[in-house]
């Protein structure tokens, strides 16, 4: 008898909390995510789309690897990305200016992107894609599901960090001393591996950690992730078809 009513109200009560002990509004939250997403389907989009440009239309890379103008405009564009990061780290939660920002930000990440597709087989960028797909929707879902049932990946910062530092330093180590192609191998799976703990990293703070005012921060997160693995999953996969 006791348990219809309090079944009924369980239900009528809404969206059950994200994760143990949760103290917000779990439709606020929700709302929260969802945003946080549609940003970030719009800048892989939008990556995806400038990186056909240039992997179909060969006069744009051939310019950038041919000439001396091509070539400063290349670094200068691979700068940029760290560059607007400061200023979008600043005005993150100021609009329009952050919208604006990002959007400089994710053609300059874009660009890069194509760049490396471009001189790439279309059968490694295809396998590439379809397993970050994999690997990102695989790991969001478990995300959420081990947030649900009170594990939580905050610990993972201060490792994956010191990771990355490693990361940056053979990549570092590689362009200085080339290693050949079980390096560049080793790298890209290095890097695959790094990526895919920072997205449940980055997921596990958009359920718990990150503010309201903080979407565009968030965004940005996570579309570094997915694009690191993506590039890093590119890496291997031609070292390995070379």
């Amino acid at each position: 008898m006791w348990n219809r009513p309090y079944g009924k109200g369980d239900v009528e009560s809404g969206p059950q909390p994200l994760y143990p002990a949760m103290m917000e509004s779990p439709e606020l939250r929700w709302a929260f995510i969802r945003k946080i997403y549609v940003i970030l389907a719009i800048q892989i989009a939008m990556t995806a789309a400038v990186s056909a440009v240039i992997v179909f239309v060969h006069p744009i890379s051939h310019f950038f690897v041919s000439s001396t103008a091509g070539l400063a405009l290349y670094i200068v564009l691979l700068i940029l990305p760290f560059i607007v990061l400061c200023p979008l780290y600043y005005y993150h939660q100021r609009h329009p200016v952050n919208l604006l920002l990002l959007g400089l930000f994710t053609v300059s990440i874009s660009f890069a992107v194509g760049m490396s597709c471009a001189f790439t087989s279309g059968k490694v960028i295809l396998e590439s894609a379809i397993l970050t797909t994999v690997v990102v929707v695989s790991l969001t879902l478990y995300t959420f599901w081990a947030a649900k049932r009170g594990h939580d990946f905050n610990f993972l910062g201060p490792f994956l960090f010191a990771s990355f530092l490693v990361l940056l330093a053979f990549a570092f180590i590689q362009i200085l001393f080339p290693l050949g192609k079980i390096s560049l191998m080793i790298y890209g799976g290095l890097a695959a591996i790094i990526f895919s703990g920072y997205i449940i990293y980055d997921t596990d703070n958009l359920i718990k950690r990150y503010t309201y005012d903080e979407y565009i921060w968030a965004a940005v997160a996570l579309y570094l992730d997915v694009i690191n693995l993506f590039l890093s999953l590119l890496t291997l996969l031609r070292a390995a078809d070379s």
